[in-house]
Formats: structure tokens, C-alpha cells, sequence
């Protein structure tokens, strides 16, 4: 009883005196102080009692298994792995024994094929959503979004109504571009948790994605209250503000977030986008600088790097940024027409013409596909400077 109500203390004295009056030679109470131990986080003590009762008892499948996760939990995997087999040994029919056996294969040596196997003999034996959550998680790692969809679509015969599941569904759609469906699994997912941090976000930065600031902003402020000290969020609110054309309260938010989490590469790159907006071009370059250094493979970062050094007139590293940029990704129509201006503004007409040019054809190319959303300021420069260039 005391077990069940969580008294732990009472429990443990309970056992204690058990234990003395059979001289420790009793089964059910070393087990029972074994999962105690275990919750206190007394790994190791819990570990030496399930091998005690084990002793007593080798062909009780539980106390081997007992054994098994905790040696999982103390990160012996390869030995964890050798119990989970002698238990296999005798019930191949334990559900819990491939779960485990996959856990561990999951970070022994990165086994993902022999996890993938386990956790699927896991669910054919029983289906449970601890095993297909898992599996998910693998295919995810294997960058196999669609193997994974079907996993947790799969997992939800089995639990319609689990928030985690639905959000990390909504989170897969959100990752590889389908915000309908994303915003349908996260809708579901607070219809059943409405206070869930990780689905409130993601929620929320789909409708910043619509410029529909100030709901997203109601949306976060659910989400700070239950997680003040995430730095994604504040990222999040300070670029609603940065939106919003509110400066100030932006840069504020944004440096919350990157005093909780410093390398954090994106928040660093926003800081950036800010300051430029605002025109503090010196503050701009340190913070794409920093961006760079944690995230060097982003090839807008160097894009606006280069603008902020061409608005403090170092003309030679601006352009080396843009290369940079460019050689980084070369599909980018924004870069060749900023690159465009700064060559044009620094007397490179001809390298300005022919910037100008491969914009001009990603630009149709892309407008033709669809795949661009029309900024009017972009659209007003571009003129500008084909003007400019016709009249040389």
C-alpha cells in the first residue's frame, strides 16, 4: 500500500525490516526496494538489489529484465543488451524485451537496422506506442520523413488521443513544408493538452508564417508561461515584434533568448536582421558574424553580412561574402540583386550587369513556378536598378 501511494521512505523502512527478519533472503521486498532505488535515481544501488533478487530467483523473467534497464540507464548498453538476450532466452514472446533490445541497439554503436527490427517484432507481439515512437524517431534520424509519417499515423490507431504523438506528427508536416496538415495534428494535439509548450509553438509559428502577428503573440504568451525559459520561444516573440516593426521590444526578446541559449546560431542571425533593419550596420556584422561562426553553411547569413559591410564601405570583404553566399547557394535571386547594387554603387557595372542578369532569370524562373512571394520593395529596387543600368 505504501508503494502505491508513493510513500517511499515508509516503503523502504517497511523492506528494511522484512529483510532482517528473513535475512535478506526474500525476493519480493529486494524487488520492490529495486524499483524504489530506481525512481529515487539510485541507479547503481537499484541495479546491485535487482542482481540480489535475481540470485534468488534466476528463472523469474522480471528480475532479468529489471537488470536490463537498469544497466540501459547507466549507459552500459553492450552489457544490458547480453540480458535482454539470456531473458529472450526464456520468453521470446515479451514485448518488453525487443522494446529494450532496441533501445539499446539505438545507442550501442547506432544499430538502427537491428533497432528497427526489434521495435517492429516489439509491436507485432503487442502494439504499443512507446515502441512506434521510437521507430519513428530512427526513421527521422535516417532522414526517412515519410517512413516515419506512416509509424505514428500507425501509432495513433493505438492512441488517437496522445498529445506527444499528434504534436510530433505536426511537427514532421511543419519540417518538410505542409503547414495544413501540421496546423490540423497541432490543433488536435492542444484539443487534448491545450497547455502544451512544444504544439503552442509550432502552432504559433505557422501563423507568424501568415503575418498574423498579434495571434501568434496570444498564442506564446500560453506557451512562456509554462516554459519561460525557452529560447526558440523568445526567439519566436521577438521576431512577431521585429513584424510588427516594433524594434526595441524585438531586440529585447531576441537577446533573452540568446543570453539562455548563446549558441544558438539562428537566434544570432535575427539579432542580425534586426539591427540591419534599424541601420546599426556595426552591431549588424557582429551578430552575422557570430551566426556564421555557430552555423557556417547558411548562405543568407553571409548574404546579409555582406550588405551590412557594404553599408560600412569595406567593399573588398562585402563582395568576398557574397561569393561566399553564392557559392553556398546559388539559387537565391535576393543575393544576386543585392550583389548587383553594392557592385553598381562601387563603380563594377559590368560585374553588376551581369549580377543583375542571373537575378532576372532566377527571379522569372522562380515567379513563373510560383515559388516566390512577391515583396514590393524587391520588386521597386529591381526597377530602380535596371533603369540605372539601361542609362550607363
Amino acid at each position: 500500500m505504501c508503494y502505491v501511494r508513493k510513500e517511499f521512505n515508509e516503503c523502504l523502512r517497511v523492506i528494511e525490516e522484512q529483510l532482517k527478519l528473513c535475512n535478506g533472503q526474500s525476493e519480493y521486498p529486494l524487488y520492490i526496494k529495486a524499483l524504489i532505488l530506481r525512481q529515487q535515481g539510485r541507479i547503481e544501488e537499484s541495479l546491485t538489489t535487482f542482481q540480489a533478487a535475481l540470485c534468488l530467483n534466476p528463472s523469474n523473467i522480471n528480475n532479468l529484465k529489471q537488470v536490463g534497464r537498469s544497466l540501459y540507464l547507466l549507459g552500459k548498453h553492450k552489457t544490458a543488451l547480453d540480458v535482454f538476450e539470456e531473458a529472450e532466452q526464456l520468453n521470446s514472446e515479451d514485448r518488453e524485451i525487443w522494446h529494450y533490445k532496441g533501445m539499446c541497439y539505438m545507442l550501442y554503436n547506432k544499430q538502427y537496422e537491428r533497432a528497427i527490427e526489434c521495435f517492429e517484432t516489439a509491436n507485432s507481439i503487442q502494439r504499443h506506442e512507446s515502441s512506434f515512437i521510437h521507430l519513428g524517431r530512427i526513421y527521422r534520424i535516417l532522414n526517412k520523413e515519410d517512413e516515419a509519417l506512416l509509424v505514428y499515423q500507425e501509432a495513433l490507431e493505438t492512441c488517437p488521443e496522445n498529445p506527444e504523438l499528434l504534436t510530433t506528427i505536426g511537427l514532421l508536416y511543419l519540417k518538410i513544408g505542409n503547414n495544413t496538415k501540421a496546423f490540423e495534428y497541432l490543433g488536435n494535439a492542444l484539443t487534448y493538452d491545450p497547455k502544451s509548450s512544444k504544439a503552442i509553438l509550432a502552432a504559433g509559428s505557422i501563423i507568424q508564417d501568415n503575418q498574423d502577428m498579434d495571434v501568434a503573440l496570444i498564442k506564446y504568451r500560453v506557451a512562456a508561461v509554462q516554459t519561460p525559459n525557452s529560447a526558440q520561444l523568445w526567439n519566436n516573440i521577438g521576431m512577431c515584434f521585429f513584424g510588427k516593426a516594433k524594434y526595441i521590444a524585438a531586440v529585447a526578446c531576441l537577446k533573452k533568448g540568446s543570453y539562455i541559449a548563446p549558441f544558438e546560431w539562428i537566434i544570432s542571425y535575427n539579432l542580425g536582421v534586426v539591427h540591419l533593419s534599424c541601420g546599426q550596420f556595426a552591431s549588424a556584422f557582429q551578430y552575422f558574424s557570430t551566426a556564421i561562426n555557430l552555423q557556417p553553411s547558411y548562405a543568407k547569413a553571409y548574404m546579409y553580412l555582406a550588405v551590412a559591410l557594404a553599408k560600412l564601405e569595406d567593399f573588398e570583404n562585402s563582395c568576398a561574402a557574397y561569393e561566399k553566399s553564392i557559392e553556398l547557394s546559388s539559387e537565391d535571386y535576393l543575393t544576386f540583386l543585392n550583389y548587383s547594387i553594392t557592385l553598381y554603387l562601387n563603380d563594377e557595372l559590368e560585374k553588376s550587369k551581369e549580377n543583375f542578369a542571373r537575378f532576372e532569370v532566377l527571379f522569372n524562373l522562380q515567379s513563373d513556378s510560383g515559388g516566390v512571394d512577391i515583396d514590393s520593395d524587391i520588386l521597386k529596387q529591381a526597377d530602380l536598378l535596371k533603369d540605372a543600368l539601361m542609362n550607363l
